[in-house]
């Protein structure tokens, strides 16, 4: 879920994505495709996890990571719809595209956030800390924050850029 949603994020960017030569439409359609695979394993995981579970009479949702967890994957589903407006925006007679844009990438880093959050706070499980412990636990929690500061910047600089294109 992490990897497949950082990478569609990064599509984006024009110093990192590996698509910058594509056209924008070549773009978006990645990203669409990414989201959704990172969507359909996020909801794979949570069914996964749920039944495991219901298997073992473990109560469902009562840590911080599980709450996050399940806040992220609907959030995701709903950041999904979002897009899906974007790719008919005259269904949303009274926005803009530019809006529509700006919106979903602003939510999109919310959702973002989340999921590292949900991400970290899982690294601080009992489960986690028993089987990675000492330099290795500070270098698996250095992934998701790192990840978390390049994409906030992307799209802090997406939002500065359009601002100064408009003036």
């Amino acid at each position: 879920f992490s990897f497949l949603m950082t990478e569609a994020l990064l599509i984006f960017s024009p110093e990192t994505s590996v698509l910058r030569a594509f056209s924008r439409k070549v773009k978006v359609r990645v990203h669409w495709a990414l989201q959704l695979l990172a969507l359909l394993c996020a909801l794979l995981g949570l069914g996964i996890i749920t039944y495991n579970k219901h298997l073992n009479g473990k109560a469902h949702f009562v840590t911080w990571h599980g709450l996050t967890g399940l806040l992220t994957v609907m959030y995701a589903g709903g950041q999904c719809v979002g897009g899906v407006l974007l790719l008919y925006p005259k269904l949303m007679k009274n926005w803009t595209l530019a809006k529509l844009k700006l919106y979903h990438a602003t939510s999109g880093l919310v959702g973002y956030l989340l999921g590292c959050a949900s991400l970290m706070l899982g690294m601080c499980s009992l489960w986690f800390t028993a089987l990675v412990t000492s330099v290795a636990w500070y270098l698996a929690m250095l992934c998701p924050l790192l990840t978390s500061l390049v994409i906030m910047n992307q799209v802090s600089n997406a939002y500065l850029y359009r601002k100064r294109s408009q003036h």
